[in-house]
């Protein structure tokens, strides 16, 4: 059962004509936890929102929210209802995220920092920060070049 009053800020079909590339879509049990956690820690700017569904650019790419209720006869529904963990071995990278800034606000806002801002022989400074149901983010930069 939806519980958005009114329309969306546009229909299913044009959206879903619209997408492109490689989507990310993450089921979660509350939108505006996930939508908050995003647009507070992340830097995420939110493109639509509503207790059923939101689109939220972080970065350079889109995170599409589905509240569990919306997928309630979907067959992956089962998969994830009843996880505590629902991200448990997913790491989604935003490369374009600065990481000390992040962590900062996690801690502010109390988050997990699982791994703090650290530079990586792979030449990132990376942290690793718990979202809202176990959904792990992993905001880096590029390390400068080094002789």
């Amino acid at each position: 059962m939806m519980k958005r009053d009114g329309e969306p800020w546009m229909p299913a079909p044009e959206y879903g004509r619209s997408l492109r590339g490689l989507g990310h879509n993450l089921l979660v049990r509350d939108v505006q936890t996930m939508t908050a956690f995003l647009t507070t820690v992340l830097s995420g700017k939110v493109v639509y929102e509503d207790p059923d569904f939101a689109v939220v650019n972080v970065s350079d790419g889109s995170l599409i929210l589905h509240a569990d209720h919306t997928y309630a006869d979907h067959p992956y529904s089962a998969s994830v209802r009843d996880a505590d963990l629902r991200g448990a071995g997913l790491e989604i990278r935003l490369y374009a995220v600065d990481p000390d800034a992040a962590q900062a606000a996690a801690e502010a806002n109390g988050y997990t920092v699982l791994d703090a801002c650290t530079d990586k022989p792979h030449g990132l400074r990376e942290a690793y920060l718990l979202g809202p149901e176990g959904y792990c983010f992993v905001p880096s930069r590029p390390l400068p070049d080094t002789p």
